[in-house]
């Protein structure tokens, strides 16, 4: 009697081992491409948001010939001028102040560091791009970065350019840490 209660106690153990093993799963592999997906999705699920499109001196003249906005107002200093939104301006762009009139006051001529904001009607989702392949990191999570870049496509062409112009900023570094959650991976957070 006491050898079988030995092997039953053997047996609970191996039992209790073996599914202590077998509860123990290695985390599913994550691919750079299976993360840029997770982060897309997690772009794709916020509302859509308009472009933020800084207008410099540049910008202005490209917005004049595009029929966007028109001179209103000339001001005796041959830097100032007034300019209000055409029609077909109000189609693709808004102010942020709510108003149709652009007031250009610059200190200097072509001055690099004046510039007004205009936010595009039209309203998109950010893009990842080139995300890099994720890293292990503490505590069984991985990161990895990626370019969160300003879809530019949404808008007409003269606008894009506009929006290529020097001071706005269409594209980002950030990094994405994922997280196993019942047995797959999911995106827990974007710094």
């Amino acid at each position: 009697m006491k050898n079988v209660s030995t092997f039953k106690i053997f047996g609970i153990l191996a039992l209790s081992a073996g599914l202590f093993i077998g509860g123990c799963k290695s985390a599913p592999d994550l691919t750079a491409t299976q993360a840029q997906a997770l982060i897309q999705a997690h772009y794709d699920a916020l509302p859509p948001a308009p472009i933020s499109i800084v207008v410099g001196d540049q910008g202005m003249g490209q917005g004049g010939v595009a029929k966007y906005w028109s001179i209103t107002k000339k001001y005796p200093n041959p830097l100032w001028a007034d300019f209000a939104l055409t029609p077909d301006g109000k189609k693709v762009v808004q102010l942020a102040n709510g108003s149709d009139k652009i007031e250009w006051r610059p200190a200097i001529a072509k001055d690099p560091n004046y510039f007004q904001t205009v936010q595009s009607v039209a309203t998109g989702h950010l893009k990842v791009r080139d995300v890099k392949d994720p890293q292990d990191e503490v505590g069984g999570t991985k990161s990895a970065i990626f370019s969160e870049a300003v879809d530019v496509s949404i808008l007409p062409s003269a606008l894009q350019d506009i929006a290529h112009n020097p001071g706005n900023k269409l594209s980002t570094k950030r990094t994405a840490t994922f997280a196993v959650d019942e047995g797959a991976w999911k995106l827990q957070s974007i710094n």
